[in-house]
């Protein structure tokens, strides 16, 4: 009994130290970005495409813009090519299979983010410029890269939660005649649905707080995109390009540019774990 209150304490201790880093993290972000914030006005920080740190303009629209763009076509890659993967190895593949996929796009969340970054650079890139015009350092290029990144988090999720689905589901839907595409697209995934939602919105999560893949293959230009063949920067990348040398104000603008970002990525975990709890009440009550 007593060994049990010693490893009952020792754990709390973890996971308190664990909250507590949290915390500091969260206090000292908005602790050096806010003040620059309340300065130059929220409307000005971020209604404004004027970034320009030397004459003390601090506009960051077209990072936050830039930021969701490259996102969203993550997203669009991720999760065609991710649910596709899910479907596939959770009701067509064989088992023999199956034993060889799943590990092969498990590995792929284990490789750094600066090959992706290599290799969009060296393969996607020429390919772009060739083909479809612009610089090849872009959006779409970006997008590929990020959708390639978080196909794992979405597959891994979407697996998981089509085999939560109860196996009568599916033995119901074909003792009514249903082919097996048809059970999986009719009664399959509408039951996991709330599940597959939350794993694209984690991996949404994962896109919009990559760096360096980022850098590497989207040009990193300030301007305003027009098209997904233009370059852009993100909000990530321009904390990484200038936190090196940035000082005073201009140190402070990059903290807010933190700041914004630590908040869209909380907005976005938060919803998936409100969609994944309440998946699984669903769940629990059927």
């Amino acid at each position: 009994m007593k060994q049990d209150k010693i490893i009952q304490i020792a754990l709390t201790i973890v996971a308190l130290s664990a909250i507590s880093s949290l915390v500091l993290i969260t206090v000292f972000v908005f602790k050096e970005g806010l003040p620059i914030i309340l300065r130059v006005g929220a409307k000005d920080f971020f209604l404004s495409g004027d970034w320009y740190p030397g004459e003390g303009k601090f506009g960051i629209m077209n990072m936050i813009i830039g930021s969701l763009a490259v996102t969203a076509g993550a997203i669009i890659i991720g999760a065609v090519f991710g649910l596709g993967c899910a479907v596939v190895l959770t009701q067509f593949a064989p088992r023999q299979l199956v034993v060889i996929l799943k590990p092969a796009i498990e590995v792929l969340a284990g490789i750094p983010s600066v090959v992706y970054g290599f290799i969009g650079v060296v393969v996607l890139v020429p390919l772009v410029r060739e083909y479809l015009g612009g610089p090849g350092l872009s959006i779409l290029t970006s997008s590929i890269v990020l959708g390639i990144m978080v196909l794992p988090t979405i597959t891994s999720i979407s697996v998981d939660v089509i085999q939560a689905v109860p196996k009568s589901y599916r033995d119901g839907a074909i003792a009514l005649g249903a082919t097996r595409w048809q059970t999986t697209h009719m009664v399959i995934l509408k039951a996991a649905k709330s599940g597959i939602l939350a794993a694209f919105i984690l991996g949404m999560g994962r896109a919009i707080g990559e760096t360096m893949a980022v850098i590497m293959v989207a040009g990193n230009a300030l301007e305003l995109p027009h098209s997904i063949l233009d370059p852009v920067r993100t909000l990530t990348s321009n904390i990484a390009l200038e936190m090196g040398y940035a000082a005073g104000e201009h140190r402070q603008a990059l903290f807010a540019t933190g700041v914004t970002l630590f908040v869209i990525i909380m907005i976005l975990n938060t919803i998936a774990l409100t969609i994944s709890r309440r998946s699984a009440g669903k769940a629990a009550k059927k």
